[in-house]
């Protein structure tokens, strides 16, 4: 598939980016670290709201045409200070990451496929005209922040801490043109859930109206421009009693993403086969880490075919009218796996069968990715299955030295690990 095939080498876009070939890099090893002088009260792991509350450091690494990147720095968490001319404020020359940590019964902290998100970024990057950087580097830099904040890693179940990394052009001009300023920073957050979990479904809204990408467009890329264009139709969405957009394309009404999430069919398709779908990565749809992640899953069960294909509204209307539609959800990041339960289409309610959880697809893919994320306690085999997927190498993380990059074997190839 499309977002499988990265080749084992470290999180450096060559073929989508030439100039990274022979990136000049800022080096981990250089971080500045200037610690708070007093912690924040951290939050109770209950009832938090997505990204409302922030650790007490960031990351900040400065760019210039003149001089290349600046040695990064660990700071106490506090506002930026921008032009007002900046490039990112008045051209949408920004794009972020999202990632997850999460802290395990043994106590240590792991990141789940990271250098996917490094990729990831690097691709956004050129596709933004920002400059290129070692995504090994910026990792080994995310790690260092999260080793000093660990203590607001959760050690509930249902929460973990979210982290954004962002990149943002600062160029101080009015001229439309590539920045020759930049700025890379990351922010934490603890979170819990983003809008539910799989016992809980998710209502979207569906109309042609709106339109999120298009072919040649930005829709694959993680830019922030992508999302506020996108805050009109939420709005009409919740108006309508839904939660989110199901974003349509084309005149067939092709079914692409939900607005924080990948979409997924389970049923009994035309031919009679029991099969797991989503939409292909075709240009338009954003490429999910979790998205990925499910589909290696599924296929390494082998248990039913699993496509990435085209699907409209209309496969949808006679799959439900024939009572063919098992389950359908959501993938991401910020809500992991979620349930859809309706959706709301010119006019009509389409009901979503809801099987019971304990025998749903929805709450068993939940699981084998909650549990790939505490492989130590008796769940090792989860991460192994997955030991052959795209990632490349397994990452195991010394507090005392950068992270070390070996070839996958029977490694947790799914998960970046410290000691704490």
């Amino acid at each position: 598939m499309a977002s499988g095939s990265a080749s084992a080498r470290s999180p450096q876009v060559q073929d989508e980016n030439p100039s990274c070939n022979d990136v000049a890099s800022f080096k981990a090893a250089d971080t500045v670290v200037q610690q708070c002088e007093s912690r924040k009260p951290k939050p109770e792991s209950e009832n938090l709201s997505f990204g409302t509350v922030f650790t007490d450091h960031m990351l900040l690494i400065e760019w210039s045409s003149e001089g290349g990147w600046e040695k990064p720095r660990i700071q106490p968490f506090g506002n930026l200070s921008l032009h007002p001319a900046c490039s990112a404020l008045h051209y949408a020359v920004q794009l972020f990451e999202g990632m997850k940590a999460y802290r395990g019964q043994d106590d240590r902290v792991r990141l789940f496929r990271p250098m996917l998100n490094m990729e990831r970024m690097l691709k956004s990057a050129h596709r933004a005209c920002l400059p290129s950087f070692d995504g090994a580097e910026f990792l080994e830099c995310i790690r260092k922040l999260v080793e000093l904040d660990q203590d607001w890693v959760s050690r509930s179940d249902s929460a973990s801490l979210y982290i954004r990394p962002t990149f943002l052009g600062t160029e101080s001009s009015l001229g439309v043109k590539k920045a020759s300023r930049a700025l890379l920073f990351v922010i934490l957050s603890p979170v819990g859930s983003y809008f539910s979990t799989a016992s809980n479904s998710v209502s979207l809204w569906a109309d042609s109206k709106y339109i999120r990408a298009w072919k040649g467009g930005t829709g694959d890329c993680k830019l922030g421009a992508n999302y506020g264009a996108c805050i009109l139709a939420q709005d009409e969405a919740v108006g309508f009693g839904c939660q989110q957009v199901l974003w349509l394309y084309g005149d067939d009404h092709q079914i692409t993403e939900v607005g924080t999430m990948n979409l997924f069919l389970y049923w009994i398709n035309q031919d009679g086969e029991e099969e797991l779908a989503t939409p292909p990565l075709d240009g338009i749809i954003l490429p999910g880490i979790t998205r990925q992640s499910i589909l290696e899953l599924a296929r390494k069960w082998g248990e039913f075919k699993v496509s990435e294909r085209y699907l409209t509204m209309a496969d949808l209307r006679v799959a439900l009218e024939e009572e063919r539609l098992k389950e359908m959800f959501g993938s991401g990041t910020a809500c992991v796996v979620s349930r859809v339960g309706r959706v709301l289409y010119q006019g009509q309610s389409l009901q979503i069968p809801c099987v019971a959880e304990s025998n749903s697809l929805t709450s068993r893919l939940l699981k084998e990715l909650t549990d790939i994320q505490d492989v130590p306690n008796g769940r090792i085999g989860h991460a192994r299955c997955l030991c052959n997927g795209s990632d490349g190498f397994s990452l195991l993380f010394s507090a005392s030295k950068r992270p070390a990059f070996s070839p996958i074997d029977s490694s947790l190839v799914f998960m970046l690990v410290y000691p704490l």
